[in-house]
């Protein structure tokens, strides 16, 4: 290759890498009912001590933190999350928000990763993906596949007490969480408006 079309190519190498870095950043699929909107009910699954609850029965006197997580059971980032959560509970009811987390794990495996962690807020459970289903959240990768099928993308909604969606926290990756400080500063900013 001459050095005349090395030049020439080395230009249009570094003018299309200067136009990749002016465009814009791809945002996240947007998961779940849209901000300012109202949550579907969710009925009234089983929490980890096999007692019906409903999102009214749920909500602090400012609203709730309703988290959706994929397993108790067999999921890290899941467990993580939880006692992330958990460690930031007293936090997030200072502000008047109480918390719940819905997945599909049966109220035996929540009950059981509640008593070995020490969980102090409500873990529901959606053993036919029913609320996953009606909240748009069952991710489609697992179709078909019997121990995952049924699974939500996880994240997390902030709702008034009525159950309108103020925000809505979560990440590209299933392994990414949105940790408990930056659910608090959510809060406190929904709070601010």
């Amino acid at each position: 290759m001459r050095s005349n079309e090395i030049s020439r190519r080395a230009a249009a190498l570094g003018f299309g890498v200067l136009l990749l870095g002016a465009l814009p950043a791809v945002a996240l699929e947007d998961r779940g009912a849209a901000v300012g909107t109202t949550v579907p009910d969710i009925g009234a699954p089983l929490d980890q001590t096999g007692k019906p609850r409903t999102l009214a029965s749920l909500a602090g006197k400012n609203g709730t933190v309703f988290l959706f997580f994929r397993s108790a059971d067999w999921c890290p980032y899941c467990q993580r999350q939880l006692m992330d959560l958990n460690a930031g509970l007293a936090d997030i009811e200072k502000r008047g928000f109480k918390m719940a987390a819905l997945s599909y794990d049966s109220p035996e495996i929540l009950a059981k990763f509640t008593e070995k962690r020490e969980i102090k807020f409500t873990l529901l459970s959606d053993p036919r993906s029913e609320v996953i289903d009606r909240y748009g959240l069952r991710d489609p990768q697992y179709a078909g596949k019997p121990k995952f099928d049924g699974v939500p993308r996880p994240i997390i909604f902030i709702l008034d007490p009525k159950g309108v969606i103020k925000a809505k926290l979560y990440e590209e990756s299933y392994k990414d969480r949105p940790p408990v400080d930056q659910v608090l500063a959510k809060i406190d900013e929904v709070a601010a408006k």
